[in-house]
Formats: structure tokens, sequence, C-alpha cells
């Protein structure tokens, strides 16, 4: 994948993401733990994200995130196995080892993960 296509500004630091992970995508601006290695794939995991927030205009997806989260945890009684079934979260993992998705993804891609198993 072309670098260009991430786009999103990096910034490393000891207090976000918390410890135990290694980055977390906040509008956009990928926040990475000092010492954590990042690799192409997280980064397109984390650009696949950026597209999704993009689309939804940043705070709709956080909206709608946390939703989904929330009906996952009430259903699986589990923080990692609901975090693992956000639609967001399927179609970052599902495609982040692609590294040309994002030139052919089409808008709303994350809505057909919305009820796949």
């Amino acid at each position: 994948m072309d670098k260009k296509y991430y786009n999103m500004k990096i910034i490393r630091n000891n207090i976000i993401p918390f410890k135990g992970f290694k980055a977390i995508n906040l509008f956009g601006i990928l926040f990475v733990r000092k010492n954590a290695r990042i690799d192409d794939i997280t980064l397109n995991h984390e650009a696949i994200h950026t597209a999704q927030m993009k689309e939804l205009l940043y705070i709709f997806f956080y909206v709608l995130y946390i939703i989904d989260w929330l009906i996952g945890l009430m259903a699986y009684v589990s923080f990692s196995k609901a975090y693992r079934e956000v639609c967001f979260e399927k179609e970052a993992y599902a495609n982040e080892k692609d590294l040309s998705y994002l030139q052919r993804r089409k808008i709303f891609a994350f809505i057909k993960y919305l009820y796949s198993k």
C-alpha cells in the first residue's frame, strides 16, 4: 500500500493508549505507545477506521461504535468479544492485510458487517 493512503498523523507517547494497547485512532490521529512497533497491517487497519470516521462525520462513527459495542456486550457479556463484533472492527480486521483495500473500498462498506458472523 502506498503510504499516502495512510494519511494519518502519528503521535508516539506513553499516555494514550493505555498500557496493554499499542495504538488507538482518535479522529484520524493515531496515538501509539512509544516503544510499540506498528507495521503496514496496523496502519492499514487504522486507515480503514479513518475512512469510516470521515464518511460518518467523525461524531456519528463514535456514537454508532458505542451503540454497536454495547449491543455486543449485552449479547456476549465479554468486553473483548463485544469489541471484535463491532461492525467497524469486523471490516477493519477482515481487510487489514489487503493493503490496496482502501483504493477500492465503497462508501459505507462497514454496513455489510453489521449483522455478519
